[in-house]
C-alpha cells in the first residue's frame, strides 16, 4: 500500500530549538496541573518544599525526586482509601487500566478520552513512520483488556485510515490471512515464530502471504532473534515499545533506534547506583514525565516516574527519515535482569545465544533459563531449549556457540567459566519447557538461588 511518511509532519519535524521550547512550555503547564488536580503531587510538592511555578524547563525536572511503581501502589487502595494519582473527577474517566501486577498489587491508571487521543497519536506516528497508511490492514496479536497496547493501536489506525483485524492472539486459522489479505501484523517474536510454524504445518509458506511487514511489541528482543524472524517471513521487522504509563516509542523505516514523542512524554535516563541522571550515550533507567498540552486534562499524571526499564539516549540529531525527535535504544525490563557474580544478565543475553546462526536451525526458538547455587559453591546457569528433534542435534556445538555469544556480551564472567560459574544445557521436545504450562507471558530468566 502507498503509505504516508508522517502522521503529524509539522510536530514530528519540529526543529530542535522549537521542540525544546514546546517541551518546556508543557512542563510548566504540567507542573501547575499537578498542583491543582493531583492529590498525590499536591502533597508531594508540599512535603519536598517544591514550588511548581519554579519548574520551568526540562532541566528543572532533574532536581526533583524520583517516584516509582511502589509509590503508586502505596497511594491507592488497599494502602489508601482513594486513588491519589487520579487527576480528574470520576465522571471524566473514560477507562480504568491496571499493570500486570508482577511486583505485587497492580498499579491503577485512569484515562480520559483526551488521554486516549494522545496515546493514539503516539502510535499513529509509529505506524506512519514504518510505512503504514490508508488501505493497510493490520492483524493485532495482543490482548484487549486492562493492557492499553491493543486498544491504542486500534484507535491509532482510525487516524491514518488503516483497517484493524483485532484477533487478540497469534493462533488463528490461515483463512484470516487468505480472506482479508492483511499487510501487517503486530505480535511478539515468539508468537510470530509459532504462527509461522503453524502455517508451514498447514502447507502455507509464511513468505508467500500478503504480509508486508512485522511489528514486534511488548518485550525486548535480541538482534539475532529479529534477524531470524525476518528470515522466516522474508519481511522487515520493526520494533516498538510502550507501556500503560504512556511511553509509546517506535522505530521508523531507518530502524536505527526508537523515536520518543518528545512533545507528549518527556524521557530522561537515571542511574540509581549513582543517584543521578546520566548524559546521552550512557545507560540507565528511563524516567518519564507526562506532558499535558496547555488547557488539556489528564487522568493519571506522572512526574519523574522510574519505569525500571533500562535504555540509552542514542541521539537528538535529526534522523534520516526527517524526524527530529530523539532516539533511544530498545529498553530492557530491569525485572528481567539478575546479577551473576557482579555482572548483570538480562533475558536478552540468553536469547542472543539461543538464536545464534548454527543453533537456531535445530531449535524452535523457545527457551527458559534458571540460576542456582552450585553444589560446591559458585553459580549454575541452566538453559533449556526446545529442539525440533532432541534425539538428533549437535548439543555440544550448540552449547559452545551459546557460551561464545554469552561471553562476548558478558566478558566479566569469562574468568569464572567452568570454575565458579557453570552453564548447563537441556534440550526438550516442543511443549517440554516449564513455561509451556504457565498462562500469560512467561518469565524466561528465573533466579532460584
Amino acid at each position: 500500500m502507498s503509505a504516508a511518511s508522517f502522521f503529524d509532519r509539522q510536530m514530528e519535524t519540529l526543529p530542535r530549538g522549537e521542540l525544546d521550547a514546546l517541551v518546556d512550555e508543557r512542563i510548566q503547564y504540567t507542573a501547575r496541573y499537578a498542583r491543582d488536580h493531583s492529590p498525590f503531587y499536591r502533597n508531594w510538592f508540599r512535603e519536598h518544599g517544591i514550588r511548581p511555578e519554579d519548574i520551568k524547563s526540562h532541566d528543572d525536572l532533574k532536581s526533583l525526586p524520583i517516584i516509582s511503581g511502589r509509590t503508586i501502589r502505596e497511594h491507592q487502595p488497599p494502602q489508601k482509601s482513594e486513588f491519589l494519582f487520579r487527576s480528574v473527577p470520576w465522571e471524566e474517566i473514560f477507562t480504568v487500566h491496571e499493570t500486570s501486577g508482577t511486583s505485587g498489587t497492580p498499579k491503577s491508571f485512569f484515562l480520559t478520552w483526551e488521554d486516549w487521543e494522545r496515546y493514539a497519536a503516539k502510535y499513529a506516528r509509529i505506524f506512519a513512520s514504518q510505512g503504514f497508511g490508508k488501505g493497510d490492514r493490520v492483524v493485532i496479536c495482543a490482548s484487549y483488556g486492562m493492557n492499553v497496547g491493543a486498544n491504542t493501536m486500534t484507535l491509532a489506525a482510525r487516524g491514518i485510515g488503516m483497517t484493524i483485524i483485532p484477533i487478540g492472539k497469534c493462533t488463528f486459522p490461515r483463512r484470516i490471512l487468505e480472506s482479508y489479505q492483511p499487510t501487517g501484523i503486530v505480535g511478539s517474536v515468539f508468537k510470530l515464530l509459532r504462527l509461522a510454524r503453524q502455517l508451514e504445518g498447514e502447507g502455507l509458506d509464511p513468505r508467500e502471504t500478503s504480509l508486508e511487514r512485522l511489528i514486534v511489541g511488548g518485550e525486548s528482543f535480541a538482534d539475532e532473534s529479529r534477524a531470524y524472524l525476518a528470515e522466516v517471513w522474508d519481511r522487515e521487522v520493526f520494533n516498538t515499545y510502550g507501556s500503560t504509563e504512556g511511553t509509546m516509542c517506535g522505530e521508523c523505516r531507518e530502524r536505527s533506534g526508537l523515536h520518543v514523542p518528545e512533545d507528549l512524554v518527556h524521557l530522561d535516563v537515571y542511574d540509581p547506583s549513582m543517584g543521578g541522571f546520566v548524559p546521552d550515550g550512557e545507560c540507565g533507567r528511563a524516567v518519564l514525565t507526562t506532558l499535558v498540552p496547555p488547557g488539556g486534562r489528564c487522568g493519571t499524571l506522572l512526574i519523574n516516574y522510574d519505569t525500571e526499564d533500562t535504555t540509552v539516549v542514542m541521539t537528538r540529531e535529526p534522523c534520516a527519515c526527517g524526524r527530529t525527535h530523539m532516539k533511544i535504544y530498545s529498553p530492557q525490563r530491569e525485572a528481567e535482569t539478575l546479577w551473576i557474580m557482579g555482572t548483570p544478565v538480562n533475558r536478552v543475553d540468553i536469547e542472543r545465544g539461543v538464536f545464534q546462526r548454527g543453533n537456531i536451525e535445530y531449535l524452535t526458538g523457545e527457551y527458559e533459563a534458571f540460576v542456582y547455587h552450585g553444589e560446591n559453591g559458585g553459580v549454575v546457569l541452566r538453559v533449556s531449549m526446545e529442539a525440533l528433534d532432541p534425539a538428533h542435534l549437535p548439543g555440544e556445538e550448540i552449547g559452545e556457540r551459546f557460551i561464545a555469544s554469552f561471553l562476548r556480551a558478558k566478558p566479566g564472567l569469562a574468568p569464572a567459566i567452568s570454575e565458579d560459574f557453570h552453564v548447563l544445557f537441556k534440550f526438550t521436545p516442543p511443549g517440554g519447557l516449564e513455561l509451556s504450562r504457565v498462562k500469560g507471558r512467561p518469565k524466561r530468566l528465573v533466579d532460584r538461588r
